[in-house]
């Protein structure tokens, strides 16, 4: 009964996000799945705009649970330029470990790597676990199904089964999306069929790190919106506050300076620039409905 309860909880929580609008959120882009510890995943950005990591985690549901607490969440940090990927591996390099080992060539290829001994973690997935991707709460994207532990002990492409039978997929094998993939899957309770948006590879095949191939291109896919919000005042001076208003729900504001460093983002119209340097800065603007909007920000 405790188990009924938790996945009818869960699913009203995932089920009442509306799909992500086209290439406006981060997505898993690949998914390396291998002996020993040879474990990764691949995030890519869609978007026109780089993209502070803060906020976002990558969770392991193990074994067919609910929850991370036994799989483990690893918190990302950075940022993520439009058009890049960020890799995430596993940090197990002692050769001597009871469960094997990260082959130094793919922990060298990754971004982040989880500490080495650290356990659990979401980079010791084994093929039955669904991976999680997360933003403030919110599930971007799943890989597997929340709440399922395939008979096969991986999923599969056969449907007849609910894709729980047959040749493995996440298991031993490593899979990168498909190109006309545009956003993540936030439903975990559907069932997951691979083969719709992932193609397979065999084991131990990580050359494909580090770049993704994808339909969004940046700002050919968000459309500009113009004379839809004010930034005032501006130019402003340093100290005081500085509101953003618009006629759509505005969803992110990001500032970044000449050289594109991230500066802050805020999920508030209102931005303190208390910390912010004279000069020149470009704020942009993130709506709802998936557009965005550039201005410049001046700082005396």
């Amino acid at each position: 009964m405790n188990r009924i309860i938790l996945l009818i909880s869960l699913f009203l929580t995932i089920s009442l996000h509306a799909q992500i609008v086209d290439c406006s959120e981060l997505f898993f882009s690949e998914y390396v799945e291998g002996y020993g510890q040879n474990k990764a995943i691949e995030i890519y950005n869609p978007t026109a705009f780089p993209i502070d990591l803060s906020g976002y985690q990558v969770e392991r549901y193990s074994n067919g649970a609910t929850n991370s607490s036994a799989g483990g969440i690893t918190s990302l940090s950075g940022i993520l330029a439009s058009g890049d990927v960020f890799v995430l591996t596993n940090g197990d390099t002692d050769t001597a470990g009871q469960f094997g080992y990260c082959d130094m060539a793919l922990y060298n290829m990754g971004d982040m790597a989880e500490p080495n001994g650290s356990y659990p973690t979401p980079m010791h997935m084994n093929g039955n676990d669904a991976m999680v991707l997360i933003k403030d709460g919110n599930i971007l994207d799943v890989i597997g199904r929340v709440g399922e532990d395939p008979a096969s002990g991986a999923w599969t492409d056969d449907a007849a089964s609910g894709f729980t039978m047959g040749t493995w997929w996440t298991a031993n094998h490593t899979l990168i999306r498909k190109s006309n993939v545009l956003h993540g899957d936030n439903n975990g309770l559907d069932l997951f069929n691979p083969s719709l948006e992932w193609d397979s590879l065999p084991v131990s095949t990580w050359n494909n790190l580090g770049s993704h191939s994808c339909s969004c291109t940046g700002a050919a896919n968000i459309e500009e919106t113009k004379d839809s919000y004010v930034v005032y005042p501006n130019p402003a001076i340093v100290g005081s506050i500085v509101s953003v208003e618009s006629t759509q729900k505005i969803t992110e504001i990001q500032i970044t300076n000449l050289l594109g460093e991230m500066i802050l983002t805020s999920n508030k119209h209102t931005i303190n620039t208390n910390n912010l340097a004279k000069g020149a800065y470009l704020i942009s603007i993130r709506f709802v409905d998936g557009r965005k909007a550039d201005n410049k920000l001046i700082i005396e």
